[in-house]
């Protein structure tokens, strides 16, 4: 029950499934982006992708093709993979190559992808509601707090927020008081030490290929 919660409200939380802005060039959500609350950002980022959704029957049924263009246009310019991922492999990160940080982000992505394709079809009547924020002392990260609220109990959701020049990006997701990047960092932590970053790098890699031969 846990397990489906989360999922859904990650989704319903848009966080999933997405790639590194440093890839791609300032676009014009990113540039509005500056000119926002965290709050508001959260708020407006919510609710166009679940209006998006409720409005796309091939979205909810998981049409990839479609989400990833969602993705591309609603989440990307406000999420920094590459801190998330980074973090996700905590100390052992400054030990991968570059080749390896790069298939780290890559297969990392493609998981939380296909995690958010499988999500999307629970998509009802949910809304989102924000919540007072909390800010850091240095003024530069807030974790801005929401309730998803539709059928059955509320879920708390979480933001971790930080300030990148003028914008705001998105680098961390807590669902039901768990937090994304540490819940991955401990299975990470597991698998490097038993076989390497390589074979963390493979794991997630099967993982993967696995979850695409099934659709």
């Amino acid at each position: 029950m846990l397990q489906k919660k989360w999922i859904a409200a990650v989704c319903t939380g848009l966080l999933v499934g997405v790639a590194s802005p440093a890839l791609h060039a300032e676009t014009p959500a990113a540039a509005q982006a500056a000119a926002t609350s965290p709050d508001d950002l959260i708020n407006k980022l919510s609710n166009e992708v679940l209006d998006s959704v409720k409005a796309d029957k091939s979205i909810q049924a998981g049409d990839m093709k479609k989400i990833q263009a969602l993705v591309e246009e609603k989440v990307i310019p406000h999420v920094n993979f590459q801190r998330m991922t980074s973090s996700a492999v905590g100390r052992y990160w400054r030990q991968a190559t570059p080749e390896q940080q790069s298939s780290l982000e890559s297969e990392f992505k493609t998981l939380l992808m296909r995690t958010y394709a499988g999500a999307l079809s629970q998509v009802k009547d949910q809304t989102v509601q924000i919540k007072p924020s909390r800010t850091a002392p240095e003024g530069n990260e807030v974790i801005v707090r929401t309730e998803v609220r539709g059928k059955g109990d509320p879920v708390q959701l979480d933001y971790r927020v930080e300030k990148a020049n003028s914008s705001w990006k998105i680098y961390d997701v807590n669902v039901l008081g768990v937090w994304l990047v540490e819940n991955y960092r401990n299975s990470f932590a597991q698998e490097i030490g038993a076989n390497g970053i390589d074979g963390l790098i493979a794991k997630l890699t099967e993982r993967n290929k696995t979850a695409a031969a099934r659709r």
